[in-house]
C-alpha cells in the first residue's frame, strides 16, 4: 500500500506538481556520484540536501511522493487535523470552562479536511523536485534498485556511486487478520482522502498514530472504538502517562477495549462487523470504518539488495553504530533501519551519515539522544529511560514527579492535567530520562534533550531563569524538588547550628 491522494483535488493536484511532477524529466546520469541517495523522505532528502551543499555530487531517487510519509501522510496532515478537532473539542467546551458562546452542531468535516490538504499543498515546495534540482542535486523519479555494490538502476539510468545512503522509509503494518483484506480498511496512507466522516470507526492499535487519531476523530463527532492486544496504551512510553491518556480518552467517549484480539473482520452491507476475543468474553463490534494503526514495517522491497551485498531482516536493514550496512560503501538512515522511527530522528541520521559517508567520521548513532511525542491532549513526550525500564536495566535511581496542577499557567487556562517525572542516576541530578504529560509536552521535552545531550544536570535547569507564567516552569519546580529532598535531617542540623552561630 501507498500514499493516496485525492484524484482532481486542486489541492492534491498542486502538491503532485510539486513532489512527483508528471511532467518530471531525469536527468542524464554523471560519470560517477559521490552520493546516491535512494528515497526522497526526510531522511533522505536531509542526507541530499547536506551532501550536495558541501560540494559533492548527488543523485536522489524517489518512486513515489518526495517528502516521503511525513509530508504526505505522517506528521503534517495528521497534525493538521489534530489541531482542527481540538479547536471543535475547545469550541465545544467554550461555555462550560470560559464563560464562552454555547456551540452546538456537527461542524464540516469535509472543510477540515479540505484545510489539512490546502495546508499541506502550501507546504510541499520545500520537499519538491525543483527546489532538489535548484540545490544541484540531481533527482531521478522512478524504481532504483541496486545492481551492483557500487551502482543503482532508475529504468534505463545506471547510477555509480562512491557511496549510497537507504532511506526508504517505512510503511503502515497490516496484521494478518481473516476478512480485513476482503472488507477493507485505512490506514495513516489513506486515512487522510476522506471528506465524509465514518459514523462509527475501529481503530486497532494503541500506539501514537492510533491514539492521536482516535481522539481527533472523536472530536470530529465519530463514535471510536479503539482496540489494542496490549494491556495498556503507549507501550514504549511511561506507565502513568499511558493511564491518564487512557482516561483522558475514556472521558472523551472512546470506547477502550484493551487485552483484546481481533480474531476477524467480515463486510455486513455498509458497515464491518469485527469478533473481538476479551478476557471479558467474546465481543462483536459493528462499524463503518477501520483503521490500523499497528505497527510500521520496513520499505525493503525491489531494492535488490542481495546484488549490492546488504543483510537486512524482517524488522529492517542491519546496520552498525555508524549507520553503515554489511556493504562499506552503503549507508542507512530513517525507519528502514532504526527502532527510532520519527521524523526528527531520521534528520538527525541523515546529518551523522553525512559526516560519516563522505568525511571519514566517525559519528555513532547510539549517542543521539532521542526525544518523542504523541500529539493527543494531554501531549505525551518522553526522552530517554522510564523509571520501569531503569528498574528492569538494574539502573539505581531516583525520581522526581511535579504535577501540573502545581503550575499557574496550567491552572489559568483551565489544563491541569498532567505532570513532569524526571528519572535521575542516584544520589546525582544526572538526567536518565524524562516523562512529560499536558500541554505543550513535546515543545517541553526539548528543554530536557538539551540538558541530556550536554551533559548538564537537573540543577542547571533550576539556576535557569523561566519566564512566568509559562508551561516551562514545570521543569524549574522539578529541580526545585529535587534540591529540597537534598535537605536530609544531617544537612538540616547543621543549618540550624548555623542559624543559632549567624545573629
Amino acid at each position: 500500500m501507498t500514499a493516496q491522494l485525492l484524484s482532481g483535488d486542486l489541492h492534491d493536484d498542486a502538491l503532485t506538481a510539486q513532489v512527483h511532477p508528471r511532467d518530471w524529466r531525469n536527468p542524464i546520469p554523471k560519470d560517477r556520484y559521490h552520493l546516491v541517495v535512494i528515497g526522497a523522505g526526510t531522511g533522505g532528502l536531509v542526507t541530499a540536501a547536506a551532501a550536495a551543499g558541501l560540494g559533492a555530487k548527488v543523485a536522489l531517487v524517489e518512486r513515489h511522493l518526495m517528502g516521503g510519509d511525513c509530508l504526505n501522510v505522517g506528521c503534517v496532515p495528521s497534525k493538521a487535523v489534530i489541531s482542527a478537532a481540538r479547536a471543535w473539542h475547545g469550541a465545544r467546551e467554550a461555555a462550560a470552562r470560559f464563560g464562552g458562546p454555547v456551540v452546538s452542531g456537527p461542524g464540516d468535516f469535509a472543510a477540515a479536511m479540505e484545510r489539512m490538504r490546502r495546508l499541506r499543498a502550501g507546504l510541499s515546495p520545500i520537499d519538491g523536485a525543483a527546489r532538489f534540482r535548484a540545490l544541484g542535486v540531481d533527482v531521478f523519479l522512478g524504481e532504483g534498485r541496486f545492481t551492483g555494490r557500487d551502482t543503482v538502476a532508475v529504468g534505463d539510468h545506471v547510477l555509480r556511486f562512491r557511496r549510497a545512503v537507504i532511506a526508504t522509509g517505512a510503511r503502515a503494518g497490516v496484521p494478518p487478520i481473516p476478512g480485513l483484506a476482503e472488507a477493507g480498511f485505512l490506514t495513516n496512507e489513506t486515512v487522510f482522502t476522506l471528506t465524509t466522516l465514518p459514523r462509527r470507526l475501529a481503530v486497532i492499535g494503541g500506539g501514537p498514530i492510533g491514539c492521536e487519531l482516535a481522539q481527533a476523530f472523536r472530536r470530529f463527532g465519530a463514535e471510536v472504538t479503539l482496540v489494542d492486544a496490549a494491556p495498556r496504551l503507549l507501550p514504549r512510553d511511561d506507565e502513568d502517562a499511558a493511564a491518564l491518556l487512557a482516561d483522558q480518552l475514556v472521558s472523551e467517549g472512546i470506547h477502550l477495549v484493551t487485552s483484546a484480539r481481533v480474531l476477524g473482520v467480515e463486510r455486513v452491507g455498509d458497515w464491518r462487523e469485527l469478533s473481538l476475543e476479551h478476557p471479558g468474553g467474546p465481543l462483536r463490534l459493528a462499524v463503518d470504518q477501520v483503521l490500523v494503526a499497528a505497527g510500521r514495517r520496513p520499505n525493503l522491497e525491489g531494492l535488490g539488495l542481495d546484488q549490492a551485498g546488504i543483510a537486512a531482516t524482517p524488522t529492517g536493514i542491519t546496520v552498525d553504530d555508524r549507520l553503515r550496512t554489511t556493504n562499506p560503501a552503503v549507508y542507512a538512515v530513517g525507519d528502514v533501519c532504526s527502532r527510532f522511527q520519527f521524523t526528527h530522528s531520521a534528520d538527525f541520521q541523515a546529518r551523522l551519515v553525512v559526516q560519516n559517508a563522505l568525511f571519514l567520521g566517525r559519528a555513532r548513532a547510539s549517542r543521539l539522544v532521542t526525544p518523542w511525542c504523541s500529539y493527543t491532549s494531554p501531549e505525551v513526550a518522553q526522552v530517554g529511560l522510564t523509571a520501569a525500564e531503569a528498574t528492569a536495566q538494574g539502573v539505581a535511581h531516583d525520581v522526581v514527579q511535579v504535577g501540573v496542577e502545581h503550575l499557574d499557567r496550567a491552572v489559568l487556562e483551565d489544563e491541569t492535567r498532567g505532570f513532569a517525572k524526571v528519572v535521575l542516576a542516584r544520589g546525582s541530578d544526572r538526567i536518565l530520562g524524562a516523562t512529560i504529560v499536558g500541554a505543550d509536552a513535546g515543545d517541553l521535552i526539548g528543554e530536557v534533550t538539551l540538558a541530556m545531550t550536554s551533559g548538564l544536570g537537573l540543577g542547571a535547569i533550576g539556576r535557569t531563569m523561566h519566564p512566568y507564567p509559562t508551561r516551562g516552569e514545570i521543569l524549574r519546580k522539578a529541580a526545585d524538588a529535587w534540591r529540597r529532598g537534598k535537605l536530609t535531617p544531617t544537612v538540616r542540623r547543621l543549618f540550624s547550628t548555623w542559624f543559632r552561630i549567624f545573629r
